[in-house]
């Protein structure tokens, strides 16, 4: 159902992180007459996309006290996705000629942050962050608005300072922080008593620190493909291990690789330094590498338990973005994955700021809550894990046409749904080459036709 245009209206909103979720929500929201305010901790737009060499000293993320490195990124990380699909749907992701660009088709992260920083110029998001400033708490307050409050640093003329509070109160919160931040850890029976050392992928940087080593690394996705293959052209031997038990008889070398083993599932560790495989093979490692994704985690947000995050499962969201009892004051941009990480956040955005000004209706509360209710039941019908909630692997294509149809704006290109589907058997067959070698040039061809119309058009208006 569509709301009354006559009724629109502007509100002020607060936008939590400038990266790519939040620099198009911050667009969106700006474009549908709100008055926005983005809250970015760092000094420069990008968010994940902002590499930092730096690593925590916690190398597992398991102290929550600790200083946090908020950036994932490994040095030599490329895209796992071409750029014809990760651009936002109006900014094509395409080639720009300068010092420091990447012209290849899955370029390194510092492309992508160049061109989430271009897109911030393009639409002057900038004037809307404050820079340096990092939100500790947000809560709704008893007139119905939410104080935000942050923390900054205030510099003097030698360049230091202390950090000092400041709060201010707004009518909506869209929460754009991302989920790459905080590891999850593979439970391994034992591993308490193991002697090696073990870190999590949020910290792997570079190779060298695992020159000569034994290596037993967990996970399937395509950083841990990255990574196995870039330790091991410095380390003795890599051995990865399966996430699940489908195949747990599984042990055979990594096609094209001398040092590379794929294995079942550990069974255990043990205190004299070796790790055990449900398959009975006995491997003494060095170090135990989890490449085993991310959690997501809100701890400046109080909503006095209305929204939780439970063995990862972020809720209850309606459509992975509006908690039902504080919608559409709370919102989330880009919690769901495996989908189009970018035009997704643009689609996301689109609703969000068409829902704060009346444009588009949302369900009644009940009702958004009852279809929350049917998706879980859904899910565990299918026998998903409950930490694959955001998981649209299956469902992207009818999630984003969903969300546009809402709208009532374009849903994504055919080429771009293709491309996506292309690139991920592509991926599949030949994980090592799939950046390299490829075979939808006639889509790569209709994508640059339709950014063409694109930029054409915008010249003509």
């Amino acid at each position: 159902m569509q709301a009354s245009p006559n009724a629109l209206s502007s509100h002020h909103v607060a936008v939590i992180g400038a990266g790519a979720a939040g620099l198009v929500a911050a667009r969106e929201l700006h474009r549908e007459g709100h008055k926005v305010v983005v809250f970015e901790k760092d000094d420069q737009v990008g968010g994940l996309w902002m590499y930092d060499p730096r690593v925590e000293p916690d190398p597992l993320g398991l102290d929550l006290t600790r200083p946090v490195v908020h950036s994932s990124l490994y040095e030599s990380l490329r895209t796992n996705l071409p750029r014809e699909t990760m651009g936002f749907m109006d900014y094509p992701f395409v080639t720009r000629e300068g010092e420091g660009r990447d012209p290849r088709r899955f370029p390194g992260h510092r492309e992508v942050l160049m061109y989430l920083q271009d897109y911030a110029r393009e639409f002057e998001i900038g004037e809307m962050v404050r820079f340096g400033c990092e939100v500790v708490n947000v809560e709704m307050i008893d007139s119905g608005k939410w104080k935000v409050k942050s923390k900054r640093k205030r510099l003097d003329d030698n360049d230091r300072g202390d950090d000092f509070a400041d709060h201010e109160d707004f009518d909506a919160v869209v929460v754009c922080v991302g989920h790459y931040t905080q590891p999850r850890i593979a439970e391994i029976p034992g591993i308490n008593l193991w002697p090696g050392k073990q870190i999590h992928s949020h910290n792997y940087r570079i190779p060298e620190p695992f020159r000569d080593q034994i290596i037993i690394l967990i996970g399937a996705s395509a950083s841990a493909a990255d990574i196995s293959v870039e330790i091991a052209r410095l380390a003795k031997e890599v051995h990865i291990a399966r996430r699940s038990a489908v195949d747990d008889d599984t042990y055979e070398k990594k096609p094209g690789y001398d040092n590379i083993w794929l294995h079942s599932t550990i069974e255990r560790a043990c205190e004299d330094g070796t790790v055990i495989f449900r398959d009975g093979i006995v491997i003494l490692a060095d170090v135990i590498l989890h490449c085993t994704g991310y959690k997501y985690g809100f701890p400046f947000l109080k909503t006095d338990g209305i929204v939780t995050v439970d063995d990862n499962r972020v809720g209850p969201l309606y459509k992975h973005v509006f908690p039902p009892i504080l919608a559409p004051w709370l919102s989330f941009v880009g919690i769901p994955y495996w989908t189009f990480p970018f035009p997704t956040f643009e689609v996301q955005s689109k609703w969000i700021a068409g829902v704060l000004s009346g444009r588009i209706a949302l369900p009644s509360q009940e009702d958004m809550m009852e279809d929350v209710k049917i998706y879980y039941s859904e899910l565990e019908a299918s026998g998903v894990p409950k930490h694959h909630t955001h998981n649209l692997a299956d469902s992207a294509n009818d999630y984003n046409k969903w969300l546009a149809s809402q709208c009532r704006c374009s849903c994504f290109e055919e080429w771009r749904i293709e491309m996506y589907s292309e690139i991920l058997k592509n991926w599949r067959a030949m994980r090592n080459m799939y950046r390299e070698e490829w075979d939808d040039d006639h889509l790569i061809l209709q994508a640059h036709e339709d950014f063409n119309r694109r930029i054409s058009n915008k010249v003509q208006r």
